[in-house]
């Protein structure tokens, strides 16, 4: 999916997303403050972006959000390959998340998606 996807998804480090919790929104991680926007991916694009981003990352945790909450500050603009990405400028409010879920790795060292994803 692209523009009009129901949800979006961020992939972000245990330690990060705690951050977020206490602070009641997630600002971004550090590439995401030097870009100037949150990166976020597609349930079509997300296990691309963890296998690149994030390979043998096991602390990693799979952000739902609704793109009905943030469309004030979504973007969809070109990134890999020309594909649409979905791009929040500005801070993720914690109201817009529907789902906060563990991406363990597998033994063959791969993140381990949930149904709603895979």
């Amino acid at each position: 999916m692209s523009v009009g996807a129901p949800f979006i998804y961020k992939l972000v480090p245990a330690a990060s997303w705690q951050q977020a919790e206490l602070l009641g929104r997630f600002v971004g991680s550090p590439v995401d403050l030097a870009d100037g926007y949150i990166h976020f991916s597609t349930a079509a694009q997300v296990a691309e972006t963890a296998a690149k981003h994030f390979a043998g990352v096991s602390d990693l945790l799979l952000v739902q959000v609704a793109t009905a909450d943030v469309e004030a500050t979504l973007r969809w603009e070109p990134s890999r390959g020309g594909a649409l990405f979905p791009h929040i400028y500005g801070d993720l409010p914690l109201s817009a998340v529907r789902s906060v879920t563990p991406l363990p790795l597998g033994d063959d060292g791969r993140h381990v998606w949930p149904a709603h994803v895979a």
